[in-house]
């Protein structure tokens, strides 16, 4: 019996990248665009002026109810009960062994109302984990696939976004982490100003019937700005160089926050979120190995699932590796033995048979300055 194949989702914004010569290629479920132009090119229009990415694969969830923060601050690490109105926080939902399910962001939009922006290749599991643990009243529901996102990024972004909005107010005085909501064209959309390549930058969420005129609103009036359309390629370059992690690279239910140096995302004066009594115990008696980055010293790329080497004895593992396209240098990351995570730490990465060699740097890598 032959088993049958389940064709990649399409974004609504798919005949768009087709149209831009984009290559296509499946991602967590998707048909995505991973390149236009070129992945050096797109990296460095992001680190120059500005990128637009369709990022609508990501996952939505949406939590309403008189003890929606109740729900939330038991869901995740992070302080929910602190968050204001209008804000961002990046976010982590453990399970109650401390592994990582799943890395996040919530949108306090109302006192009684959040959105949970969620890794597209979890979308399910997550739903499932998150209502399964619903004792509150509060109403959750899953908005994913009626949510478009287009990410917005580069030192140049607010220029286009604002000539969408020449007279508002809020848009103007946004700051970094804050969300707003308005209409474009009497449709509605809420606006946010986070970003993961280290730039400022912005996210658009919007509806199907409103996707389109974003998307070309903002390549025409980017154009003076130099903006381009930039694939998953550079988006994973940009997020590299920032060592920004990755869910299924740097983080998964095998790693806990303190080891993948996401300890800040962990709340410890709230007792009563899923995962806290075995994570003050990781807190307490620490951890063995450590998520480092690492620059080659000799020549060679390292790539996710090479091992990691001292003195001929296996230390570790890289999760991501590059070729940076902003520091003409080979970087990854990598877990390692606590004993061989300080800076300047000489490591071996085994890379196609062969030993190179490389050394434990500061990170992020890239550094605007």
């Amino acid at each position: 019996m032959t088993e049958k194949r389940i064709s990649p989702k399409k974004t609504h914004l798919y005949d768009k990248h087709v149209e831009l010569g984009a290559r296509l290629v499946p991602f967590s479920g998707f048909k995505m665009p991973v390149q236009y132009q070129g992945i050096n090119s797109e990296h460095l229009s992001v680190r120059k002026n500005v990128g637009i990415f369709d990022v609508s694969h990501m996952g939505e969830f949406f939590f309403e109810g008189p003890e929606a923060t109740k729900m939330l601050d038991f869901l995740v690490t992070n302080d929910i009960e602190q968050l204001p109105t209008g804000r961002v926080l990046y976010t982590l939902i453990c399970k109650d062994d401390g592994g990582i399910l799943d890395d996040a962001l919530a949108y306090k939009i109302s006192d009684s109302k959040y959105m949970l922006v969620v890794n597209a290749s979890n979308i399910e599991k997550d739903f499932e984990w998150v209502t399964s643990k619903n004792q509150f009243d509060c109403e959750i529901r899953n908005f994913s696939g009626e949510t478009c996102l287009i990410a917005l990024q580069g030192p140049r972004s607010k220029n286009v976004l604002e000539k969408l909005f020449p007279n508002n107010v809020s848009l103007q005085n946004l700051k970094s982490f804050e969300l707003m909501e308005c209409e474009i064209d009497k449709k509605s959309v809420l606006i946010s100003r986070t970003g993961y390549t280290g730039e400022d930058g912005y996210e658009i969420y919007c509806g199907e019937n409103a996707v389109h005129l974003v998307w070309d609103l903002l390549l025409e009036n980017g154009k003076q700005f130099g903006i381009a359309p930039c694939g998953l390629g550079a988006r994973d370059t940009l997020r590299t160089e920032m060592k920004y992690s990755l869910y299924g690279n740097e983080i998964d239910e095998s790693t806990n926050p303190y080891e993948a140096g996401l300890g800040w995302v962990v709340k410890l004066n709230n007792p009563d979120f899923v995962g806290y009594e075995k994570l003050l115990k990781i807190h307490s008696e620490g951890v063995c190995r450590k998520l480092v980055g690492f620059e080659m010293i000799d020549r060679g790329i390292p790539r996710k699932g090479n091992k990691i080497f001292h003195n001929g004895e296996e230390i570790g593992f890289v999760t991501s590796g590059t070729m940076s396209p902003s520091l003409n240098k080979a970087i990854g990351i990598g877990y390692v033995l606590k004993g061989n995570s300080l800076v300047g730490d000489e490591l071996e990465i085994d890379i196609r048979g062969s030993y190179r060699r490389g050394n434990v740097v500061r990170t992020p890598f890239y550094n605007k300055g």
